[in-house]
């Protein structure tokens, strides 16, 4: 009887752990197809070379990239309808930005209070500029950076289909 019963726990355990493995490696094959996904740039190439990046568009329809701020890593989401590069309060902090100026931005939330500051760098793929106009949000939350027009405009952009090109 207790042979039998070991047996059955020993089963069961083998079960189990068949189970655990099995989903494991099915979250390992897919795991890398949701990144591409989600994040279809996360392994842009941050050359100072190359003048050209193309960025494809995320599954939400947005163009997410990695980039920098004063040399400091940080996830960028392209938004041409912001005038000025947004930082989050709490990514700021961390960026040790000094908050300037304070003023009042439109969001589709409504008018909300900003802090201007400038950034001495920011840098997407190989494109880079220097002495940049931004402003920290403290209501923004998560850590992405609106990259706005005061980057974007001196930036040529082209869109076809899921593609977007920015060139020097």
């Amino acid at each position: 009887m207790k042979q039998d019963s070991s047996r059955h726990f020993i089963g069961r355990l083998f079960a189990h752990l068949t189970w655990i493995i099995l989903l494991g490696l099915f979250y390992l094959m897919f795991q890398d197809r949701l990144l591409q996904q989600n994040d279809p740039n996360h392994a842009l190439k941050m050359s100072e070379s190359n003048q050209t990046v193309v960025l494809q568009r995320n599954r939400q329809g947005h163009y997410v990239a990695p980039g920098t701020i004063n040399g400091q890593p940080v996830r960028f989401l392209l938004d041409t309808g912001a005038t000025d590069i947004s930082v989050p309060g709490a990514l700021a902090n961390r960026l040790r930005l000094t908050p300037g100026k304070t003023s009042y931005a439109s969001t589709a939330n409504g008018t909300i209070k900003v802090y201007g500051t400038r950034l001495d760098s920011v840098a997407l793929g190989g494109l880079s500029l220097a002495n940049v106009s931004a402003h920290i949000n403290p209501h923004m939350q998560g850590d992405t950076v609106l990259l706005g027009m005061s980057f974007l405009q001196h930036i040529e952009l082209t869109q076809r289909g899921d593609t977007m090109t920015l060139k020097r």
